[in-house]
């Protein structure tokens, strides 16, 4: 099954043998042939549910059929930062005990700060910053499970949704389960690389992460924080990966900083210079990065200012040290990169041969919306 390449004209009018389409709603929830819009006439009587306080929702479910899920789409009644946090979405495939993907609700599709803007990448969009798509490829041989759980500690008045899915695919042993972690980390540690993707052992491709980034201007005031390189440890790599980037912006395309601005593969939807808080991301499409084995995926703190800036964070009272080995005191005369400690998120997404990947659970709710307000 080619999910990524440009589709051929032929695919557009070549009619699957055995396959069907279904959409999940709350019009269908179940997707059942023929049970669609059964409340008020079918006069649009149930488009949207409210999820309360801590109750679960299951958005899609299939057994006993192999399929794709092919787009989720949904808006809210609440998009404030700290519902979309708190929201948590959970995949299982197959019958897997636990989830494939756990991530709080924004950030998996790409409100990394639970900030809604518009957006348009090749996997995620927001046309007009009020809802949530994804367009990622989601196999599966015997079953699925989306389940959407409200941890906010308030009710959400309505989920509008539609899981697009079809039944019946033929999926080879070469078709791979899609995966999703968030994690967070408030604050990094000084030269200690934030990891974005825990090791994770068997066949796969990383996709790529949306990140999030809140600066600490009480120490760095507003200095850059992006000067850290983007990692990636393959297949036996221990101390040293095979995969190195350049620096934050230049991972996600663009140079000496970044900006507002949203590609297919790689944005900033988010550049907040005022308070210091960024979200963006990269796709590996066009650019696989597949491994065999394992797979672990970093991303390192570190600054960039002048002399002038650094001299400024040491009259109020903060040590600043120099970037490299050894924690050395950066010297107020000199400018170029020194160690940071930042507030940095990440949800990574990857395809594994298997449907568990066994790590660890999603943060609280009161962990993963802390600092919002």
């Amino acid at each position: 099954m080619t999910v990524f390449a440009q589709l051929p004209a032929q695919e557009l009018f070549r009619l699957p043998a055995g396959v069907e389409t279904r959409w999940a709603s709350p019009e269908n929830p179940k997707g059942e042939r023929g049970a669609g819009g059964q409340e008020n006439a079918g006069r649009k009587g149930r488009p949207a549910v409210p999820v309360k306080a801590g109750a679960s929702l299951t958005l899609a479910e299939v057994t006993g059929s192999s399929g794709t899920v092919r787009r989720i789409w949904a808006t809210l009644s609440d998009r404030s930062p700290q519902m979309l946090r708190s929201l948590k979405l959970e995949m299982f495939w197959d019958g897997a005990a636990t989830p494939a993907v756990s991530a709080p609700f924004g950030d998996f599709f790409g409100a990394g700060l639970g900030r809604v803007v518009p957006f348009q990448s090749a996997l995620f969009a927001s046309p007009e910053g009020r809802s949530f798509n994804c367009y990622v490829p989601m196999p599966f041989r015997k079953g699925m499970r989306i389940v959407l759980t409200n941890e906010s500690g308030k009710d959400l008045e309505a989920i509008f949704y539609d899981v697009d899915y079809t039944l019946g695919d033929p999926h080879g042993d070469d078709v791979l389960y899609f995966h999703a972690i968030w994690r967070r980390q408030r604050p990094t540690e000084l030269q200690k690389d934030f990891e974005v993707l825990p090791k994770i052992t068997g066949r796969g491709r990383y996709l790529g992460a949306n990140f999030s980034v809140m600066a600490d201007q009480k120490t760095y005031q507003k200095t850059w924080w992006g000067e850290g390189e983007v990692k990636v440890y393959l297949d036996g790599d221990a101390a040293l990966p095979t995969l190195n980037g350049t620096g934050t912006e230049d991972y996600i395309g663009t140079g000496y900083g970044q900006g507002a601005y949203s590609h297919l593969y790689q944005g900033c939807p988010v550049a907040d210079q005022e308070h210091m808080r960024f979200s963006f991301y990269r796709l590996h499409v066009p650019d696989p990065v597949y491994f065999r084995r394992e797979a672990r995926v970093t991303i390192q703190q570190i600054g960039w200012r002048g002399a002038d800036a650094v001299g400024a964070m040491r009259k109020t009272g903060q040590t600043i040290y120099k970037a490299g080995p050894g924690l050395v005191v950066k010297p107020e005369w000199e400018e170029n990169l020194f160690e940071r400690r930042d507030d940095w998120a990440a949800t990574a997404y990857f395809y594994l041969d298997r449907a568990e990947n066994g790590l660890p659970r999603l943060a609280p709710a009161s962990e993963r919306a802390a600092g919002f307000e």
